[in-house]
């Protein structure tokens, strides 16, 4: 697929350019970033250019990884990312960091309903799944604030800098903003 622009209220969601690869190193020196997410650590100058370069561009090609920079106009900095990865049956995951410069303002919470609703219309997802290591609260608040069900705990569920961790997993359905499904769903009946 070739790269898409996507707007919110209040922010654009465009893929990442090599432009964008000073403010990326910058964003990863953020502890927290580090500690939460898959990035490495510590984060070089190598890995941002790696990531915006390569893996970024590899992921629109292949149709296996939508990587967007979130910024609150065309020509300000990078508040955000926010990417789908890991396309299975349908369902797509999600996956964000935040500036921490930029934080406690809504956007993540905006740009991931942003696109939930691109995945939902667009790619045809018929569910959209949240991971994040147990413990990542600041995660879990977004994704609760976007609607997403936590639906429990995964054992060893996330692979982080070559360890196992525990992960909460939620998932967001059409429905939930509400949106048509792709394909029908009966849930279970509630005992």
């Amino acid at each position: 697929m070739d790269p898409v622009t996507l707007t919110t209220d209040r922010l654009q969601l465009r893929t990442f350019v090599p432009a964008d690869t000073d403010e990326v190193f910058v964003a990863a020196q953020d502890p927290d970033i580090q500690r939460w997410t898959t990035v490495p650590s510590p984060y070089a100058r190598v890995d941002a250019e790696y990531f915006v370069q390569q893996m970024v561009p590899d992921g629109w090609r292949a149709d296996t990884e939508y990587t967007f920079a979130v910024r609150r106009d065309p020509s300000g900095p990078i508040v955000a990312a926010v990417s789908l990865h890991h396309p299975r049956a349908g369902a797509w995951e999600v996956g964000f960091w935040t500036h921490k410069e930029h934080r406690g303002r809504g956007y993540m919470t905006e740009a991931v309903l942003g696109v939930a609703r691109w995945a939902f219309t667009e790619l045809a997802c018929v569910r959209l799944e949240w991971r994040a290591e147990a413990g990542n609260v600041a995660s879990r608040t977004v994704a609760e604030k976007a609607g997403f069900q936590v639906e429990g705990v995964l054992r060893a569920g996330l692979l982080n800098k070559g360890v196992l961790r525990d992960c909460w997993i939620g998932a967001l359905l059409p429905s939930d903003l509400p949106i048509p499904g792709a394909l029908p769903y009966l849930p279970s009946p509630t005992p």
